[in-house]
């Protein structure tokens, strides 16, 4: 595979030339890399006799790595090329322009622009225009006539500017797009070993021959060779799909491959391949992630057909189904697609059909929706002043003037349809609100940009606005609340708790000689204290912290650790049982020279001290350590120190006498008992001092913190209470793990999302938890429904385990420090500073991106209702848009793209922090915004129309009115336009606060953007008007009128303190507008058409609603014809389909044939034709529904819906006895949780399975039932007869 496929690399570089001075090609390392565990092994001993030969080929030292000269790095990417993948190309300007020109109504105007430029220019000769109708006649002035191709070219030059400026805005937004993603990468960093010295470098800079330290937690950058490992587990399901970790040893199998990640254990690796040459290289380039994008189409329609296929063949073929299905299941499943022999390179194609739809995000999605449907309004209008302009004309010309059609005119009349369809095009242009996906882009990458300022690196845009509304915040105690700079405060040695550091003459040298060699050897080797960077500073701790404090105690007690390390170096340790969450311990044994075997522990002390049997006394010696000796211990010393927020270690070691022989070293627990007690520590982590501010912030900002931590929950408590998180005198709860277990599970070991909803509301602190404990908090507060609105929690997490939970969390944070690479790949956003206080800053970001789009909202709605009600009754009344199709596109350009600019880019105030979280389905427009808009609606509405028809008297000036076709402009419609520009630009100001605040200059200056914008528009505006001339339909108007127009506007802001003096409470009949389409709300068969796209679109939704809603009704009534005659002719239906209730939910079609008499094959072949549409459908595992019946998608009963008369519910009523079934128990038909049970199979039980264990609680109790009367039945009464359930969900 390897050969072929690579041709088209463009990094294999010719070879032949640089092969004299390695001992191995780039083509050999390749080979080698391909094979696994022992076939790798036996080559490595075929080609270079063993690791250390291959090494010395490399031109590389196993202990000192490579010699660091640049020369010699140079030669070696040149050889074997760069640790790097090169991204896609990124689209060309040109590309977004065509995109750009894509939009419907620019194409529309196009049109409309160039025809009404053809018809400009054609004259016919002899037509005499008096003949062709009043209206026509008047442009007696040649010259002016001439001039008709202006209004056409103008279009066509501000289409461009549109499609101009849309485009710059996709090109920077991706431009700044890749500046993080590169920023990301350059952040990634990786310890090699150079030159005998271990220091980091960046990911890319890694090259063949470089010898990598790997350890827990770490994102595997390039292949390599493993040169020595202690108890190294590797999760290799990114590349094989298999789940189990693989455990590598020198023995057995020692190929590391990139993007696998090290889930335990550490090691050194010398590096083999890097860039395109690994295997996640070679996977990528298969998918063309280095090629061009062209072929990207093909693969798009070729993986249409294959899924299609699937479909068909699910039936006969399950086991790709259920392969993945089984994993896609649990939340937890990471794992990307097998790369198996019967997938081959589609594996990672497929992984993208896969993973469960990503919705666009909420606020994404309420837009949409707004757009599409102010975008049918504004289609309406447009359609109707078309419509009265053309009947109009016609009725005035054929009918009042009784002209006849005479051939010559058609041209002139022509031509004034075409006016009239481009006054109906902009009516539509100006009521469409393209600005707002602009405005949402603008306001996000703006917001992305200046979180980074405040150390939050977003992954995924949409992370910062969901953050806005979180209402939950689940936190890590260690390095997020705490600084994360351990040292040792207390310690109990030899019989004595000491209250600070004791001094090393206190302690038996015995004591300590034990203690200081167990605390060197048994640290990771990684682990040190170097000097501090600034003179006086603290010593920097590099490495895990807990161990940093023990090595800091060691010198305190004025013993140096580095020269017993010297002694015995790593690879001299016998045996190593690394740091995991299941274990909490760490141990490594070390041989002796008479050859016994001495092993030294540390770990949580209360679960180590239950191992110990023995501990050291003041004479240094030791005796026996009694359950009841550990009783006194725990409550004398253990409790003390926990309640003072210190962690407690206990140290303890244990000698294996020769006369026993080898123990069994994989036996740990025969190998982890009989230990002797050496000491136990108390190591204090303080608070940062910044933190018990934020979170108080957080509580005014309505946000729970939980802190969910491994550690003791007495060290948790105490830390709670110092951090606020606890509060004297409330009502809360502090678990630990195996409690929260307990009771949140059932008799038979199920998580039950009923008794997660008792815990979680008073639940503070989760301590000795573990982390699935996480995963399962998490998902329980997610998909509770106790809260009148759904929860959005967010999550940090720093460690490898914390992944499964910081996938599952609407955000999830990774800390930029201390997180492993697996928690910053799971996570939406980054916090640079591993810092709490910047989650609130995150917070405070993403509720003013909501507050931005809102304020875009209130400006533009204003200026849409305005403009499209001017340009109709103006074109109604006077047959002729007051407004100028040059003029609508301007203020659509100031509306849109400057106006999103200018209120996307408020900085966000403390303010935002005093409000309760908007929940996810709160309306876009508040009632507040909803006065504002109409209010100055009716104000600017009541002003152009008072100057449209009394203004010539007014300022003294000739009607504009009943103009001819050609005529010249008129200072009158010059001056209606400006007064409307002008009211728009100071009504830009009053929407600068939705909340009804008066003060709306109130920190106008801090955001220079919105001042020079507001500020530019009118410098053009002025440009417009005193020199635009014909193409901008204007007139130069002087200083009297200029005045009147700007005070006109300036009345808007004055207009807009009477409207904030209205109280909103008062105005019963505002309706809240922009509510966001739940993912519930969307019927099953339709989320299986979304399917095949990559995300949910909500404005394809509403248009194809339409059609989807024609078949349903055609398809209902067939169904009902067919299951009324199977009625008529029998009757005895319930037995036949109990009997087919107690089959499970594994029932295939064929099984249906064991129902007796034709009746019943009748009924189920009716249930089955209507099914047959949806055939084998897939339902995807939706993210926010709690409606997850495992019943067939047509069966799902929604409660989001009123209860609507149905055709035949007279018939149904009539039916009574055949809903004798409806008080079916609900437990009848238990269903294994088998992975066939995961994709809904086509059986004809109707009857609402029950849960399979574990099934994420997406049980029948959760859904209200709709019984036939249209009341809600309570929670478990299923609805009535299967019949009846059917039609109350059609």
């Amino acid at each position: 595979m390897a050969n072929n496929s690579y041709s088209g690399v463009k990094n294999s570089i010719v070879e032949a030339n640089h092969d004299g001075e390695f001992g191995c090609t780039l083509k050999e390392l390749r080979s080698l890399m391909e094979l696994r565990g022992a076939e790798g092994l036996n080559k490595i001993g075929e080609s270079y006799g063993d690791v250390q030969g291959f090494c010395s080929r490399l031109k590389t030292s196993p202990t000192d790595g490579l010699s660091g000269q640049p020369a010699d790095i140079e030669k070696r990417k040149t050889v074997f090329g760069q640790n790097f993948i090169p991204p896609k190309k990124p689209k060309t300007f040109l590309q977004l322009v065509w995109e750009a020109l894509q939009d419907v109504t620019l194409i529309i105007l196009e049109v409309a622009a160039i025809i009404s430029l053809g018809l400009s220019f054609y004259r016919p000769q002899d037509a005499k225009r008096h003949d062709c109708g009043k209206a026509a006649g008047g442009a007696e002035d040649e010259h002016e006539s001439e001039a008709g191709w202006i209004e056409g070219a103008a279009i066509l030059l501000s289409v461009i500017c549109v499609v101009l400026v849309t485009a710059f805005n996709d090109w920077s937004k991706e431009k700044q797009f890749r500046g993080l993603q590169s920023r990301i990468e350059q952040e990634q960093k990786f310890t090699v070993v150079r030159g005998g010295q271990v220091i980091q470098i960046p990911v890319a800079e890694i090259v063949v021959g470089d010898i990598a330290q790997v350890k827990y937690g770490d994102l595997l950058p390039a292949d390599g060779v493993l040169i020595q490992g202690n108890d190294l587990k590797i999760d290799e399901s990114s590349l094989t799909g298999e789940s189990d970790h693989v455990k590598k040893t020198q023995e057995k199998d020692i190929m590391l491959l990139s993007g696998t990640h090290v889930m335990e254990g550490s090691g050194k690796m010398v590096v083999t391949a890097v860039g395109v040459n690994s295997q996640t290289g070679i996977i990528f380039t298969l998918l063309g992630g280095g090629e061009d994008d062209d072929d990207e189409e093909e693969e798009k329609k070729k993986e249409k057909e294959e899924k299609k296929k699937q479909r068909k063949n699910k039936k006969q073929d399950g086991s790709i189904e259920n392969r993945k299905k089984a994993k896609a299941q649990d939340g937890a499943a990471m794992e990307m697609q097998p790369l198996n022999s019967d997938e081959g390179g589609d594996a990672e194609e497929k992984k993208k059909a896969n993973l469960p739809k990503k919705e666009k995000s909420v606020l994404q999605g309420k837009l949409t929706k707004l757009a599409v449907q102010i975008g049918k309004a504004g289609l309406v209008m447009s359609a109707i002043t078309v419509i009265i302009l053309v009947v109009l004309f016609v009725v005035n010309t054929f009918w009042i003037q009784n002209l006849p059609w005479v051939k010559v005119c058609t041209p002139i009349y022509i031509q004034f349809f075409v006016k009239f369809f481009i006054i109906g095009v902009t009516v539509l242009v100006v009521a469409v609100p393209e600005g707002l996906p602009l405005a949402v882009t603008i306001s996000l990458a703006y917001s992305v940009k200046k979180m980074m300022k405040d150390n939050n690196l977003v992954r995924h845009l949409d992370a910062c606005e969901t953050m806005g509304n979180a209402t939950a915040i689940c936190s890590d105690k260690t390095g997020t609340l705490t600084m994360n700079r351990m040292t040792v405060v207390q310690a109990y040695v030899a019989d004595k708790h000491y209250r600070k550091v004791p001094e090393p003459e206190n302690i038996p040298t015995s004591i300590l000689d034990f203690l200081i060699v167990g605390i060197a050897v048994n640290c990771a080797y990684t682990t040190k204290i170097m000097p501090p960077e600034k003179e006086g500073g603290l010593p920097r701790q590099v490495g895990n912290k807990t161990e940093c404090a023990l090595l800091g105690f060691s010198t305190d007690l004025k013993r140096d650790y580095q020269t017993i390390r010297n002694e015995i170096p790593e690879e001299k340790l016998y045996k190593v049982y690394t740091f995991n969450s299941v274990r909490k311990s760490m141990s490594t044994v070390l041989k002796m020279a008479d050859g016994s075997y001495r092993m030294f522990s540390k770990g949580a002390s209360e679960i180590l001290l239950k191992k110990c049997y023995k501990i050291l006394t003041a004479t240094g010696e030791s005796k026996v350590f009694r359950p009841r000796d550990r009783d006194d211990m725990v409550k004398k010393v253990i409790e003390p120190m926990a309640s003072e927020g210190l962690r407690t270690i206990c140290l303890a070691y244990r000698d294996f006498a020769t006369t026993e022989g080898e123990p069994d070293w994989d036996n740990e627990n025969d190998i982890l008992t009989r230990l002797t007690c050496i000491c136990v520590v108390g190591i204090e982590d303080p608070v940062r001092p910044e933190v018990p501010d934020a979170i108080r912030k957080c509580q005014h900002a309505g946000i729970t913190v939980r802190m969910v931590t491994g550690d003791n929950i007495n060290t948790a408590r105490a830390i709670a209470t110092k951090c606020g998180i606890l509060q004297p005198g409330d009502d809360f709860l502090c678990l630990e793990g195996k409690e929260f277990n307990r009771r949140i599970r059932n008799e038979k070991g199920e998580i039950e999302q009923e008794r997660i909803d008792k815990i979680w509301p008073k639940l503070r602190v989760l301590a000795r938890s573990s982390p699935t404990d996480k995963h399962t908090l998490v998902k329980g507060i997610i998909d509770s429904t106790v809260a009148e609105q759904r929860q959005v929690v967010a999550v940090t997490g720093d460690g490898t385990n914390d992944g499964p939970a910081l996938k599952k969390a609407d955000v999830g944070f990774a800390m930029g420090i201390a997180g492993t690479d697996v928690a910053k790949e799971a996570s939406d956003i980054i916090l640079t500073d591993d810092n709490f206080s910047s989650i609130v800053k995150a917070v405070m970001w993403g509720r003013n991106v909501y507050d931005s789009i809102s304020k875009f909202l209130q400006f533009q709605l204003t200026v849409n209702v305005v403009a499209v009600i001017v340009a109709f009754t103006g074109a109604c009344i006077t047959q002729d848009s007051p407004l100028k199709a040059v003029q609508m596109l301007w203020v659509n350009l100031i509306m849109d793209t400057f106006a999103s600019l200018a209120l996307a880019t408020e900085p966000p105030t403390e303010a935002l922090l005093l409000r309760k979280p908007y929940g996810r389905n709160k309306p876009l427009i508040s009632r507040t915004m909803m006065k504002n808009i109409l209010g100055q609606g009716v104000y600017q509405l009541i002003i152009i129309f008072t100057l449209l028809f009394a203004g010539e008297k007014m300022f003294d000036i000739d009607s504009g009115r009943d103009a001819p076709l050609q005529a010249p402009p008129s200072e009158h419609y010059t001056i209606v336009f400006n007064t409307f520009v002008l009211m728009q630009l100071f009504n830009e100001i009053n929407a600068r606060k939705i909340h009804g605040e008066r003060n709306v200059f109130d920190g106008i200056f801090n955001n220079p953007i919105f001042c020079s914008i507001v500020f530019g528009t009118f410098v053009i505006q002025i440009v417009i008007v005193q020199f635009g001339g014909k193409p901008f339909s204007c007139v130069a108007l002087n200083i009297d009128q200029w005045l009147w127009c700007t005070f006109l506007g300036f009345g808007s802001l004055l207009w807009g303190q009477v409207i904030s003096s209205i109280p909103t409470s008062r105005l019963k009949f505002l309706k809240t507008a922009g509510h966001g389409t739940q993912k519930e709300e969307i019927p099953d068969e339709e989320l299986e058409e979304l399917e095949d796209m990559d995300e949910i679109d909500h404005a394809e939704r509403e248009l194809r609603r339409g059609q989807i809603l024609w078949f349903r009704g055609l398809n209902r009534i067939q169904t009902q014809m067919d299951v009324v005659s199977a009625f008529q002719s029998g009757t005895s239906f319930q037995g036949a389909l109990r009997r087919q209730a107690s089959n499970s939910s594994q029932q295939q079609q064929h099984d249906v044939t064991n129902v007796s008499s034709p009746t019943h094959i009748r009924v189920v072949n009716a249930f089955r034709s209507s099914i047959s549409l949806y055939e084998g459908l897939e339902k995807p595992e939706s993210r926010s529904s709690i409606h997850n019946f495992m019943t067939h998608p047509e069966f799902r009963i929604e409660d989001s819906e009123p209860h609507i008369p149905l055709i035949d519910d007279t018939d149904a009523e009539d039916d009574a006895p055949t809903k004798r079934n409806s008080a079916t128990p609900r437990n009848t038909t238990p269903t294994p949780p088998s992975p066939a049970s995961a994709s809904p199979v086509p059986a004809v039980a109707v009857v609402p399975l029950s849960p399979s264990p574990n099934q994420n609680n997406n049980a029948v109790e959760s859904g209200n039932h709709l019984h036939p009367g249209g009341t809600k039945a309570g929670g478990a009464a299923l609805p009535g007869s299967p019949l009846h359930s059917l039609e109350t969900s059609l």
